[in-house]
């Protein structure tokens, strides 16, 4: 993983957790990088040098996660196997002696324990959520979901969610403060103070609402610390649109049912991985922290905006 300040921990995120399992759902298509992803998964793209899920699955075992259930669909067994060892390769690097690269192929596999659960169909956020439910264990009160999509920087906002639920009880959400004319994107919470700033209890949400219409500029973003409530009420929604089970409905229906739920407000960055145009401007960043390539990239930057 390439060294950058910008996925640097924040302190002490690590030290209150209650993760046991992380579930990431990585069953999509990932259209938008056709023809690439007719054989390479999107979550196996490299940034840089690592694959967006690897940055990910880190990020859930710094937050105390021993577990990680990826949700795939059939035919992206890839993405499970890039966390398995690879022993004739490891001999191969050892034997030839390179000890960088050995570290590199080791990393991943050594995070946490990975497992799969199958999507047959594309359903929606909370139907690929659900389909994780028979792997959880049954000391699995609360389960984090990270998807794959969404680098949230500096990482540490899952430990901050965590020191939350133990304050507030409940689903904690993560949201990040979007300028008014942006919010009509996103799905936007209905919030009230609590006495953290930084921290809200959410009373609704809507979902990419019109500027005058939405309740705060605070929008979801791809990091969930659910309560094993929620699978309950993944069970009793109504699908919506395309036959779909949206995780946000499920959320405010625990609402409706006095279950608590809140927001930590991220105050740092994110890229999206979901679209070209985001995951190059993910690798740059992180190409630029790196001490091999960023001090010669950045000067050919220089010149190229130049021209």
């Amino acid at each position: 993983m390439a060294p950058s300040t910008a996925v640097s921990s924040e302190p002490g995120s690590a030290s209150v957790s209650g993760i046991r399992t992380a579930i990431v759902p990585a069953a999509g298509l990932g259209t938008r990088f056709l023809p690439t992803t007719k054989a390479v998964p999107k979550e196996l793209l490299p940034v840089v040098d690592t694959p967006g899920i690897e940055y990910v699955a880190a990020e859930a075992a710094e937050a105390g996660a021993s577990r990680l259930v990826i949700v795939t669909s059939p035919g992206k067994d890839a993405v499970a196997q890039y966390f398995q060892s690879q022993p004739d390769l490891e001999d191969t690097l050892e034997r030839r002696g390179k000890t960088d690269l050995l570290a590199k192929v080791r990393r991943a596999p050594g995070l946490l324990s990975v497992e799969t659960a199958i999507q047959e169909e594309a359903l929606g956020l909370g139907h690929a959520v659900s389909c994780a439910e028979p792997n959880l264990n049954p000391d699995d009160d609360v389960v984090a979901v990270l998807l794959p999509d969404d680098l949230v920087l500096p990482t540490g906002v899952l430990g901050r969610m965590a020191r939350a639920r133990a304050e507030h009880g409940g689903t904690v959400l993560c949201a990040f403060d979007i300028p008014k004319e942006q919010i009509s994107a996103y799905g936007v919470f209905d919030v009230e103070d609590t006495d953290d700033a930084d921290v809200k209890k959410v009373v609704g949400m809507v979902e990419k609402p019109k500027v005058e219409d939405a309740p705060s500029t605070f929008a979801a973003a791809g990091r969930y610390l659910l309560d094993r409530a929620v699978f309950d009420a993944l069970k009793r929604i109504t699908p919506g649109a395309g036959g779909e089970l949206q995780l946000t409905d499920a959320v405010a229906m625990l609402i409706t049912e006095g279950h608590p739920v809140h927001v930590v407000v991220h105050r740092g960055g994110r890229h999206d991985l979901g679209n070209p145009g985001g995951f190059l401007r993910a690798a740059v960043d992180f190409a630029l922290a790196h001490p091999e390539y960023g001090p010669e990239l950045r000067e050919w930057l220089r010149g190229r905006v130049q021209e």
